[in-house]
């Protein structure tokens, strides 16, 4: 029983494993050129999906980028020159850790900023609330008060 449990596991692992979307004639036969086209693919943005790199993306752009990537590679360039070659041509946003700079400082503080701006309006909205004044016992409440406080106190 628990080898067929191993067997059914295992199967299930192998299974989950992410799904790759690259194809198989997009893939270069060099391995060191492919595991560097596979290491940039993975810095660019897919501009479809948009939270998905270029090389898990399925879209038709991010085929095109791959292949677009394994050209260049293939060519001789770096993968500095390949990234620099997309990015002229899409900008910060294909890159999936864009820079830090003027033009992307929204991006890089924008979560800063809502925890900040919900923190105050949290703060704001408890200091305006007037305290909750409790009415005092009336005499029979506190008589029954007084009994329930006495039976609790003997063993």
């Amino acid at each position: 029983m628990r080898l067929a449990f191993a067997a059914i596991a295992t199967a299930l692992a192998l299974i989950a494993q992410p799904a790759r979307a690259v194809q198989p004639d997009e893939m270069l036969a060099n391995p060191a050129l492919e595991a560097r086209a596979e290491a940039v693919g993975r810095e660019l943005r897919c501009l479809v999906c948009r939270n998905q790199s270029v090389e898990d993306s399925d879209a038709g752009l991010a085929h095109d980028l791959r292949v677009l990537i394994r050209q260049r590679i293939a060519r001789g360039e770096t993968n500095t020159q390949v990234v620099a070659y997309i990015r002229s041509r899409y900008g910060d946003f294909v890159l999936l850790k864009p820079p830090f700079k003027l033009d992307t400082a929204l991006l890089w503080g924008g979560p800063f900023l809502l925890v900040l701006l919900g923190a105050g309006l949290a703060w704001r909205f408890y200091r305006r609330q007037p305290p909750v004044a409790t009415p005092p016992l009336s005499e029979d409440e506190q008589r029954r008060l007084s009994a329930l406080l006495d039976d609790g106190a003997q063993p």
